[in-house]
């Protein structure tokens, strides 16, 4: 690659990084400080702003550091290397899995508003952060385990999950239950908010039931609505471009063009450093 693409690489992932770890700071401290924030679900937005804020912290520096001074990469069998692609791989699916779990609260919250406290309890909220993580561990240790593997690539400046066809059933187990299924959640719960929005502001502001009715601002409906179609593009720019480059380098077996590869696997980092200020807008 040449060195000008490589400095470039550094910058954007420099950028990117400052942005990541000045968004998700400015993220957990409004949380953490405005008590109105605080609820049972609280610890899945903590979760997905906390893991990237780490890969703001440790990844993505990683990648511009080796475009610029590790040019012969890292032995993929050695420890650095093993250690990094775990953490890259633990962090990007908690990120993504905790993400997806908030989107569906705020679902709840908006089309569910009447009995959003009875579905999404403590307990419940626990029980989901739990399981997330313990997804995420069990994902992140199988190519450590021999299904699947980390090794460095010369072309992303990161060691992460070899795209090969030799571990072709751990790649397409990944991206399908790791990253396919929830941004196709994500997706669908922010078209169907949309289209409740649309439908609420039409018919009025207030929700009933049998026993009384439940005052809901049609402004909460239309800002959530243009905040979900963001969050929406967003993840599919950031996203797309990084899956169809892996799949298309298990399948073909065949090597991606470098500044493809670079592009997308800087895209999809990028995604931390977008994440916050989504969330931020929705909490507004």
């Amino acid at each position: 690659m040449a060195d000008a693409v490589r400095t470039l690489y550094a910058v954007l992932m420099v950028l990117s990084s400052v942005a990541s770890v000045c968004g998700n700071l400015l993220l957990l401290l409004v949380l953490l400080l405005n008590k109105d924030l605080h609820s049972d679900t609280l610890g899945l937005t903590l979760s997905f702003s906390l893991s990237d804020l780490a890969l703001g912290l440790s990844t993505i520096p990683f990648g511009a550091h080796n475009s610029l001074f590790q040019s012969d990469g890292y032995p993929s069998e050695g420890t650095l290397c093993q250690g990094s692609g775990f953490l890259f791989l633990l962090l990007q699916t908690s990120s993504i899995h905790s993400l997806s779990w908030a989107t569906v609260d705020k679902f709840t919250e908006i089309c569910f508003a009447l009995s959003y406290c009875s579905i999404w309890t403590a307990g419940r909220s626990r029980a989901v952060l739990v399981l997330v993580w313990l997804f995420c561990l069990v994902s992140a240790a199988l190519p450590l385990l021999g299904f699947g593997s980390y090794a460095y690539s010369e072309s992303r400046f990161l060691c992460c999950p070899s795209f090969d066809r030799d571990h072709r059933y751990f790649v397409v187990l990944w991206m399908a239950a790791g990253i396919v299924a929830p941004i196709l959640t994500m997706c669908s719960l922010y078209g169907y908010i949309v289209y409740v929005a649309r439908k609420q502001a039409r018919r009025g502001t207030f929700m009933c039931n049998d026993q009384h009715c439940f005052y809901v601002p049609a402004n909460n409906y239309l800002r959530s609505s243009i905040v979900m179609v963001s969050t929406s593009v967003c993840l599919l720019v950031c996203w797309l471009p990084y899956i169809s480059v892996c799949l298309y380098e298990t399948f073909s077996g065949n090597q991606s063009p470098p500044v493809a590869s670079a592009f997308s696997a800087w895209l999809v980092l990028t995604s931390a450093a977008l994440n916050p200020w989504i969330t931020c807008m929705t909490q507004t």
